[in-house]
């Protein structure tokens, strides 16, 4: 063995290995408990620690109510266009027409409901 070698293997045996943090898993949620994400990386944001078959599974059917996570079972998902006053600027007569806010229009975006 050369002197190279010796270094090396007496820097690995005297080095101090960090004691492993632990894991956890978390889910991030907007303020209306709807979830953003599933991470084990510290996040800006609203999250709860969760398990790791929750996190396995990561649902989209939950909401987190008071700091605690319900899962539910949807009937379904309903998408519909309705009129709001920040939404695209489409024609009175058409709603397929996108036109310039200078023109006539009315402005319509997507609501999505899950019932």
């Amino acid at each position: 063995m050369n002197e190279n070698e010796a270094n090396l293997l007496k820097a690995f045996a005297e080095f101090k290995w960090p004691d492993p943090q632990p894991i956890k898993y978390r889910l991030y949620y907007n303020d209306n408990g709807t979830p953003i994400c599933y991470s084990m990386e510290e996040l800006s944001g609203n999250y709860i620690e969760i398990d790791l078959d929750t996190y396995r599974r990561s649902p989209g059917n939950v909401r987190v109510v008071n700091g605690k996570l319900k899962e539910f079972q949807l009937a379904g998902i309903v998408a519909k266009l309705k009129p709001n006053r920040i939404g695209t600027t489409c024609h009175p007569a058409d709603i397929s027409i996108v036109v310039s806010k200078e023109q006539p229009h009315i402005k319509w975006s997507l609501k999505t409901d899950e019932v």
